[in-house]
């Protein structure tokens, strides 16, 4: 996997194997074992958190395993932004038992928690010597992703990130063979999200679909995944937020989380991700809601540099048909950064670094870091840490928006 930039606008060429199997639907998590099977797993690790084993996913899912005569050992003490302690703990777990498929069965932190184990698991070593691109050396082993969350994507990206428990240095551990081969998208395993879940991953997966549609490697077949992500994911996410056992709701936005993560894997994110990262680090911001808090700063950032950004934009809005590049640009920007700040607005999310308990005087600081963050490379406006503080300085206070805040 190689990240050659080309001019915004371009056709880029491309070279593009799909890597994982989509199966979607209500109650697919029954066909787990069945799949399983087809891979040759005849003992598999269930990597999972308490929380899912308490909403009774796990309970199905290793029914679904035995059913087939395939053994199952489950960890289930997977933490929200897995550290390289949680993977050593899961290695543990998996060498003991002597596996031979991964199951992810949750949120981003599981999957990625899964991946990490099976480098390790396969490759030996230590998390740091996969920090990078394509660094394992060995085949891996098959991995089925479970997602309960509608936001990360994770279960269609090769990518295991991995914070360093000494440094918290987020490292992201990117190979082909880390991909999952299945991913079981059943909209049934995310009605059991809180509200505050459902509203901060799915506002996390409408960040990965506007970022990745104007990033510096984008391309004809990311765009394609980004565009079906956002339409979705834009108008399904207030219908789930207002009604949250509608099914078809939830299958749109795990569709289009899915998507979403797929465009990531191929064009990668931007600032708004750069950004986000230090406000968690250091504010303890949630992921999803850091994200969405520069979302529009970023966005409108971007839209000031070359034309064909703009453009861009338009043409995302164009596609969720909340404008349209024909009736001018900027007013397909405006109509895309206000269905956002709705978006927002709706899911609770802070508006204001100072709603969110952002020390001014860290500003400086925060710019700093996010400047070197991985993602800021691949945005499509050059970002150093002056335009970092000033996108961290126009978030201080909210923007009169015309939807009830600020």
């Amino acid at each position: 996997m190689s990240f050659v930039p080309h001019p915004i606008g371009s056709l880029a060429p491309f070279d593009k194997t799909p890597r994982t199997r989509l199966v979607f639907g209500c109650g697919v998590l029954n066909r787990l074992g069945a799949l399983s099977a087809e891979l040759g797993a005849k003992r598999v690790l269930l990597v999972t958190d308490r929380g899912i084993v308490a909403a009774g996913h796990v309970a199905r899912a290793v029914e679904s395993l035995q059913g087939v005569g395939v053994a199952v050992t489950v960890y289930d003490a997977v933490r929200e932004n897995p550290t390289t302690v949680d993977v050593a703990r899961c290695l543990a777990v998996a060498r003991d038992a002597g596996v031979d498929l991964l199951v992810g069965l949750g949120g981003g932190s599981s999957m990625d928690t899964a991946k990490g184990t099976n480098f390790l698991l396969t490759n030996g070593g230590e998390m740091k010597d996969y920090w990078g691109v394509g660094k394992a050396s060995r085949p891996m082993l098959p991995l089925i992703a479970v997602p309960t969350t509608a936001g990360t994507g994770s279960e269609c990206q090769s990518a295991a990130l991995i914070a360093d428990e000494q440094t918290h240095q987020k490292m992201a551990c990117l190979d082909p063979k880390a991909a999952a081969r299945v991913a079981l998208l059943d909209p049934e395993l995310t009605v059991s999200q809180p509200p505050r879940v459902t509203a901060v991953t799915g506002v996390d997966a409408l960040a990965h679909a506007v970022e990745t549609a104007v990033t510096t490697i984008r391309d004809s077949v990311s765009l394609m995944y980004s565009h079906e992500a956002f339409k979705r994911l834009i108008h399904a996410l207030p219908r789930v937020l207002e009604a949250p056992a509608d099914l078809d709701a939830r299958g749109q936005m795990l569709l289009g989380a899915a998507f979403a993560g797929t465009a990531i894997e191929y064009s990668m994110l931007g600032a708004a991700h750069s950004a986000a990262n230090p406000l968690t680090a250091h504010f303890n911001v949630v992921h999803g809601a850091a994200v969405g808090l520069m979302l529009p700063q970023v966005i409108r950032f971007n839209a000031g540099g070359d034309p064909s950004i703009l453009r861009a934009y338009a043409e995302l809005a164009s596609a969720a048909e909340l404008a349209t590049v024909g009736g001018g640009t900027d007013r397909a920007l405006e109509a895309l950064v206000s269905r956002v700040e709705f978006i927002l607005n709706r899911a609770g999310i802070p508006r204001s670094l100072t709603e969110a308990g952002v020390d001014s005087s860290r500003i400086p600081q925060l710019a700093d870091e996010a400047a070197h963050q991985w993602t800021a490379k691949f945005n499509p406006r050059s970002c150093a840490g002056a335009d970092f503080v000033a996108m961290y300085e126009a978030a201080l206070r909210p923007r009169g928006d015309g939807n009830g805040r600020g």
